[in-house]
């Protein structure tokens, strides 16, 4: 039988034909507890009513006009984000890459408009994921991705995680930007301490260059502030990208920028058919109003550490096995010994109907649904419990 599909996924053998909260149900009707949410995207869980509703009654008046006309859910949600944030201006997209894409020519566009057209390389760091396409693998720099697909990309200087000096060394005149995640996903769920994150604006501040987050995977509210950089005083960004959770399931992600940054992004240097749509707004904006009600965030925060202590306990259990536990709020890394496999692993807790993720750096990846409650912490933590218990050494 022909495969009309390309051999870019290897999903398992689960059929998924519906979801409620925190949970996906298969066509044979088992049930498996969430702790991946489409990659860190389910936020506010599966099939919530709100969501659903708001995009029903979008979807019987309009879907796409393209951004020939006003779309008014896009000036709602923007004005949200400018609210609750650093940023000034949006810019909508319909995924991280493309917001990444944004970020990085808004960038080099501002220094082209003061007269700079030189400055336009940008600083990123190893374990970087910055999506797929073909500037953001060349700007995340990982090998593998860049491999098959033609000469490296001329423009990204990659330092090592991590390292202050070869940050610093690898500043030039052309430098327009440093590019960053809070919080690596991909790479291994590195959170970068608040200090770093400082350090870096300060560093931004010097050398007049533009700090670009991309909070893709880490913001709307995975860390439990509603952008991870929060986190952190005195170190806002220029640019940021996000996506995944704004859009709770639906595909839509955003630049966002100050007034300076951005100010010469004008009718002619950027654009999207699809980005804003009224389908992903009226999504959007019930996703962000849930993200921001009051004592939302505080329960993300409570219930992360619920489960970083129930984890913390596990990694006690099993120290043969676990070497430790990484990243911020509900986007959890548990970094494996070397000799267990975290692949491996992901499916004996597939076993145990418990959906995680991989990362980078031998990382089993966790970004449940923000909804989750202490049952659902539990019935995870079973499951990761016997799935270790299972684990055994990978042959070599």
């Amino acid at each position: 039988m022909p495969k009309p599909l390309m051999d870019t996924y290897s999903p398992p053998n689960l059929n998924f034909e519906r979801g409620e909260g925190a949970y996906l149900i298969e066509q044979s009707g088992e049930t498996y507890l969430d702790f991946i949410s489409g990659i860190a995207v389910n936020a506010i869980g599966h099939n919530h009513p709100e969501a659903v509703a708001a995009l029903k009654e979008q979807a019987d008046k309009l879907w796409h006009t393209s951004n020939m006309f006003r779309v008014p859910g896009q000036l709602e949600l923007a004005g949200k984000y400018c609210r609750d944030s650093f940023a000034d201006r949006v810019f909508f997209t319909n995924s991280g890459v493309e917001a990444i894409e944004a970020s990085i020519k808004t960038a080099r566009h501002y220094h082209f408009s003061k007269g700079r057209p030189d400055k336009y390389r940008i600083i990123t760091f190893t374990g970087a994921f910055h999506g797929r396409s073909y500037g953001a693998i060349n700007a995340g720099g990982n090998p593998k991705y860049l491999e098959g697909f033609g000469p490296k990309m001329e423009g990204f200087d990659q330092v090592e995680f991590g390292d202050h000096d070869a940050l610093r060394a690898s500043i030039t005149e052309e430098t327009a930007a440093i590019l960053i995640e809070p919080v690596q996903g991909e790479g291994g769920v590195r959170a970068l301490p608040s200090s770093c994150l400082r350090g870096l604006r300060e560093i931004c501040n010097a050398h007049e260059l533009l700090l670009i987050y991309d909070e893709v995977q880490c913001g709307a509210g995975r860390t439990g502030r509603i952008w991870a950089h929060d986190w952190a005083e005195e170190a806002r960004p220029d640019i940021m990208a996000v996506a995944k959770g704004v859009g709770g399931g639906f595909p839509m992600g955003a630049c966002l920028a100050t007034d300076e940054a951005s100010a010469h992004m004008v009718i002619g240097t950027h654009g999207s058919t699809f980005g804003g749509n009224p389908l992903a707004m009226a999504v959007g904006n019930v996703v962000y109003d849930k993200l921001t009600a009051p004592g939302f965030m505080d329960q993300v925060v409570n219930i992360s550490d619920t489960l970083r202590r129930s984890l913390a306990d596990l990694r006690d259990v099993y120290t043969g096995k676990i070497e430790e536990i990484r990243g911020r709020g509900l986007l959890i890394g548990l970094k494996l010994k070397d000799g267990f496999g975290n692949r491996t692993l992901v499916n004996k807790v597939r076993d145990n109907h418990l959906l995680v993720g991989v990362a980078g750096d031998n990382v089993v990846r966790l970004a449940p649904p923000l909804i989750i409650n202490e049952g659902h912490a539990r019935e995870a933590v079973t499951a990761l419990d016997r799935a270790l218990d299972a684990l055994q050494p990978e042959q070599v």
